[in-house]
């Protein structure tokens, strides 16, 4: 009879443990590097549905950064009573912030993997889309650290990559029923590394997409979530254009593409600033952008074209050439991507066609 009521209660205090532990916070590790994204506890996995952690907020940035078709989840998350604050039109995130962010595709009926636009979902259903990645940015008190998790094909766990992976990938189009075979790749550190640091060489990682002018967008309710959390103050966000919002202006959208697509790189203190080609927003002359700027470190991917951006000639314009390059010696960007962006390419095509002037 005591045994049997020990064991009882034995089993209520477990049922309580594990209770609280599945509604605990997020966990920083300051100098682990743990294996398993589930060590994090920024999410409940289910055989059903990856859920972002209740003390999360989930947010896309205004204009979000193309991987091959993946679909991105991303979450944000700051420790009880650290806020960021805003510094030069900045913000500056607390030491113990964790940014993630899970790339998945839509599943067909027959199990095949799915081209459609994303859904923008803030849980995925396991049951209709195929996890691939998931890449943490923390804010340690040196810095921030990247960390690049792999999902393991029964969506129970993913595992730390440190030299990054990849996998082999069938694309469907849901409209055009073409297939598309390529190899995704899951960046190592150092090419996380090579695009959230945008002043080089010896610059500090920084977040892209979770910033000051990319958090305020159409239909996103994520800084009032921040505002009301105290993770952040009363603030006047600015909103960039989007390039995907067809009623802003053309030049505005294209140059809000390249700036997300390009400008860790191309920026005045970016790794390539030897370019010369600044694709960032503080570029306002039009040669800064490359219209009839000679290439300089270009190599053997000019196309033996002669201008970065010829006006009215997108078919003469290097810009675009290595737009549509495959080559790895030859296309841009150069890392995070093996297919081609044709929404993109279409949106920077019919920007050249439409400029004035000539070279």
């Amino acid at each position: 009879m005591i045994s049997g009521i020990l064991r009882s209660a034995f089993v209520s205090a477990l049922l309580t443990l594990f209770a609280a532990c599945s509604d605990s916070s997020p966990v920083l590790h300051e100098s682990e590097r743990p294996l398993r994204l589930s060590e994090w506890n920024l999410f409940e996995i289910t055989p059903g549905a990856l859920t972002p952690h209740g003390s999360t907020v989930v947010f896309r940035p205004n204009n979000p950064l193309f991987t091959d078709y993946a679909h991105k989840l991303r979450t944000l998350w700051l420790p009880q009573g650290a806020k960021a604050d805003l510094v030069n039109d900045e913000l500056i995130y607390s030491v113990g912030t964790i940014l993630s962010k899970t790339f998945y595709y839509p599943r067909a009926n027959n199990g095949g993997l799915l081209k459609t636009s994303d859904a923008n979902l803030g849980k995925i259903d396991l049951r209709q889309n195929q996890l691939i990645e998931t890449r943490l940015l923390v804010r340690k008190s040196e810095g921030w650290d990247a960390f690049p998790y792999v999902w393991n094909d029964e969506q129970t766990e993913a595992f730390l990559r440190v030299a990054g992976a990849s996998k082999a990938v069938v694309l469907s189009d849901s409209s055009s029923r073409e297939a598309t075979a390529f190899t995704y790749f899951v960046p190592n550190e150092n090419q996380c590394a090579a695009c959230h640091t945008t002043v080089h060489p010896n610059g500090d990682m920084h977040p892209l997409g979770a910033i000051y002018s990319q958090l305020n967008t159409t239909g996103s309710n994520a800084t009032d979530q921040m505002l009301a959390r105290g993770w952040i103050d009363e603030l006047d966000f600015p909103r960039t254009a989007s390039w995907q919002d067809d009623d802003a202006a053309l030049e505005d959208r294209a140059l809000a593409y390249l700036n997300m697509q390009c400008s860790h790189c191309h920026n005045p203190q970016g790794a390539a600033d030897t370019s010369g080609l600044n694709l960032d927003t503080s570029a306002s002359a039009a040669i800064s952008r490359g219209v009839c700027k000679p290439p300089v470190a270009a190599g053997g991917g000019t196309g033996n074209l002669r201008y970065g951006i010829v006006p009215g000639e997108p078919e003469q314009s290097i810009l675009l050439y290595r737009m549509r390059s495959e080559e790895p010696d030859e296309m841009m960007p150069e890392l995070g991507r093996s297919l081609i962006h044709a929404e993109g390419i279409e949106l920077i095509s019919r920007w050249i066609a439409e400029m004035p002037g000539s070279c």
